[in-house]
């Protein structure tokens, strides 16, 4: 376990993108009373609560004792809290009610990790609220997946609760035993290299063990008898500590966590890593913190499928609380008992998994009687998908070009004012060549990356391009585009193709510009293929509607920006689009979005993703690397691939690719 087992935490605010809230790791003494244990059920009193409770209004204070409260600048005290004036009995009455109140919502929390009470947030502007008098609770062991249009304030709350951001209203508090822990999107790192930065991690616990060798080397000394009992009793607490957290294996542990999540070298200098490996090192390093409370941001944003698959198996087995804002659907799927719904600056509760969240959602705008027939119709396409069978969600690129000819006879796109109807224009017509490899090598030095890869793309394929992270997809789309050629072999671009390329990078976005801007470069209409649209319009597809097309880049946040940067690149119509990573960061609405507008596109497209939901849902073939420089080039979806792998594997058949993701 990676988890610290008995931990008792002050939280205090800390600046930066990799924000660690201070830890105190202090086993109970023994006849105290121990903290709450993670996972646990609540006491009879709390029973008719769920694990993640929204915390009635008739429970709401302003005032509660014996918690530790992260308060706003703006005094954290609710709106409409009004203090009572002295004298009279009236008010007496009303005051010893409300302080009979405070205590019995002081008792109520205690069982909480975490208390959010009216939290109100607004843009520094004030153009906007973006969360409006939310009420929560959390159980400790709860595990809790947000989720909301880009922009709706997923990150804000997220920081909020972390003690980054405090200019707010309202109340968000953690029991006072609670350690927090916080991946930003941007994490900053300790330490001059990789190995430093996950040493600051665990410092604490080789701190402990550490004390553990000196008590011991202690009670070989002579000492009198007094002092040996002493002795022998702080050796015995610092042992119960070691136990409790697992730290005999600390070394083994922090290589493991290394391995599985495929951080750089121990040596790496951290000021030269990528986005991506900065990530991954801070997200080990959290992990190894053993916090009680984790708060991750996109933690799957960089890491291969193994990497994820292991990250939900650790936090399947972690027994603290789990705050998690991610696009990956799978991970909502398989890792999260609740959803939290940030819609319109409210805070919707879920009881389940993304596809219980699906149903429950689809019931509730049936119940409200909702005229948002699109998003409605959403709903249920990605409903019937998540009850398909494989082979019926392979018919599905059948119907592909039919659709595409449908769209382009289809009136003007209506305007949207809440979400993204992403649209692809057309570009030239394919001819019967593609692209195709043929014995390509690629290296770098000694290693290589690339070892024999040979495989043809046929017109209107959309190919998935997976495996662990170093093995060669990034370096794949560079030499499509030309940017760097292969060591051997050939790869051969058809005459016809005219390639687009969404990379990672964003680089192309200037931070001066607006929205309307950057898409528009100033002018009332755009073009798209062979036909002209107002650019407003265009905007509007990509969920920028009204006074969000003013928006500065600088303002955006990270889903908004890579809604942008689509918005900006496919613009230019082609018909072969490279798509390196696309999903990061895009709200789950935008990526339903995508895959329509994928799904309705003549083209062929190529795209390099760790989002295997993503991929399942539009890709028809599947090119997965391996470490060592192999690939297989498979006919199906990525889901398919995996169950052809197993049948070879079972049958003892080799197979080319030994990690796929």
């Amino acid at each position: 376990m990676l988890l610290s087992a008995a931990c008792a935490a002050f939280v205090v605010p800390s600046l930066g993108g990799g924000a660690r809230l201070a830890a105190h790791a202090s086993p109970p003494l023994s006849g105290q009373q121990p903290a709450p244990a993670f996972g646990e059920q609540p006491s009879s009193r709390d029973q008719a609560h769920p694990p993640w409770a929204v915390a009635p209004p008739h429970r709401m204070s302003s005032q509660r004792s014996g918690l530790i409260t992260m308060k706003g600048k703006k005094g954290g005290k609710p709106k409409g809290d009004n203090k009572f004036k002295a004298g009279g009995k009236k008010q007496q009455g009303q005051q010893e009610k409300k302080s009979v109140k405070d205590s019995r919502m002081a008792e109520q929390t205690k069982s909480f990790i975490y208390t959010i009470l009216k939290l109100t947030k607004a843009l520094p502007d004030g153009s906007r609220t973006l969360i409006k008098n939310i009420n929560l609770c959390f159980f400790p062991g709860a595990k809790i997946g947000l989720v909301g249009l880009n922009g709706a304030g997923k990150s804000t709350l997220m920081k909020i609760m972390a003690g980054v951001d405090t200019e707010y209203d309202g109340e968000c508090t953690p029991a006072p035993w609670a350690s927090v822990g916080y991946l930003a999107q941007e994490p900053e790192l300790d330490g001059a290299t990789v190995q430093e930065s996950i040493d600051a991690g665990v410092a604490q616990g080789r701190a402990t063990l550490q004390q553990f060798e000196q008590l011991s080397a202690k009670v070989c000394e002579p000492l009198s008898d007094e002092e040996m009992e002493e002795a022998l009793s702080e050796l015995g607490r610092v042992q119960e500590t070691i136990e409790a957290q697992d730290l005999w294996e600390l070394d083994r542990t922090v290589e493991r966590a290394m391995q599985q999540l495929r951080c750089p070298p121990p040596e790496a200098d951290v000021t030269t890593l990528s986005g991506g490996e900065r990530r991954r090192v801070a997200l080990a390093r959290l992990l190894l913190e053993g916090h009680d409370l984790l708060l991750l941001d996109e933690p799957t944003n960089h890491l291969d499928a193994q990497s994820v698959a292991w990250l939900q198996s650790y936090l399947e087995g972690f027994k603290g609380t789990v705050v998690a804002i991610t696009h990956d659907r799978y991970f909502l799927e398989k890792s999260c008992g609740w959803i939290l719904e940030l819609e319109r600056g409210e805070g919707k509760p879920f009881e389940g998994n993304y596809a219980e969240w699906l149903e429950q959602k689809a019931e509730a705008m049936r119940q409200e009687r909702k005229a948002d027939s699109r998003l409605q119709k959403t709903l249920q396409s990605e409903l019937e998908w998540v009850r398909s069978s494989a082979k019926a969600r392979q018919t599905k690129s059948k119907a592909r070009l039919a659709r595409y000819e449908e769209m382009l006879d289809a009136p003007q796109k209506e305007e949207l004012s809440h979400s993204a109807s992403i649209y692809i224009p057309p570009g030239p017509r394919l001819g019967k060549q593609v692209v195709e490899a043929k014995g390509v090598r690629k290296g770098f030095g000694e290693r290589t990356l690339i070892d024999g890869l040979t495989f043809s793309l046929p017109p209107g394929g959309i190919v998935g391009v997976v495996g662990p992270n170093g093995a060669g997809k990034t370096t794949l789309v560079r030499m499509l585009t030309g940017e760097q050629a292969p060591d051997e072999g050939e790869l051969v671009v058809g005459e016809s193709v005219k390639m687009i390329c969404v990379d990672q990078s964003r680089e192309s976005l200037q931070g001066d510009n607006s929205v309307f801007e950057e898409l528009s470069a100033g002018l009332d209409t755009i073009t798209l293929g062979t036909q002209e649209v107002s650019s407003r319009a265009y905007c509007s597809w990509f969920g920028f509607t009204g006074q969000a097309q003013q928006k500065p880049l600088s303002k955006l946040s990270g889903g908004e920006r890579n809604r942008v940067q689509l918005a900006k690149v496919l613009k230019s119509g082609g018909n072969v689009l490279l798509l390196d990573e696309p999903t990061n960061d895009l709200d789950v609405d935008t990526l339903r979005s995508l895959e329509e507008a994928i799904g309705a596109f003549a083209g062929s497209a190529v795209i390099v993703s760790h989002d295997r939901w993503f991929l399942d849902r539009v890709c028809d073939h599947t090119l997965a690397f391996d470490a060592a420089g192999g690939a297989d080039f498979f006919e199906g979806s990525i889901s398919d691939y995996d169950a052809w792998r197993a049948r070879r594997h079972d049958s003892g058949e080799d197979c080319a690719t030994s990690a796929a993701g």
